[in-house]
Formats: structure tokens, C-alpha cells, sequence
């Protein structure tokens, strides 16, 4: 049975970073294994200051 394509389930990944608290560290690892499990990034919360303090991703829930 194929995902009913207007239900979704969200995930959020907290970009890792250093001491500084800056985006220092590549998350593509994290971001490849999202991908690899079907989630595609659709949005990023900011800091007010700026920076990234989430990225949000969805795909489509499993109902079989």
C-alpha cells in the first residue's frame, strides 16, 4: 500500500558544533543517512542572530 502523499512525519537534526557554538563540523554524513532513509530536508530554524539551529526534514508515513 503506497503513503497517502498528504501524510507526513517530520525530523529535525541539531547541526553539530564546536566549543565556539558555530556550524563548525560537515553534517553530511547525518544528512546522507536521512536521505538514505527516505527524508527530504524542507526547512531550517534560525537562531535570531543568526545560524542554524535545526533542520527540519519529512517524507511520506508507511502505513503498511
Amino acid at each position: 500500500m503506497a503513503a497517502d502523499p498528504d501524510t507526513w512525519e517530520y525530523e529535525t537534526l541539531e547541526p553539530p558544533r564546536g566549543e565556539t557554538k558555530k556550524e563548525a563540523t560537515d553534517p553530511k554524513d547525518q544528512l546522507n543517512d536521512l536521505g538514505g532513509e527516505g527524508w527530504e530536508l524542507v526547512e531550517t530554524i534560525d537562531y535570531v542572530g543568526g545560524g542554524t539551529k535545526f533542520l527540519v526534514f519529512k517524507r511520506p508515513v508507511d502505513r503498511s
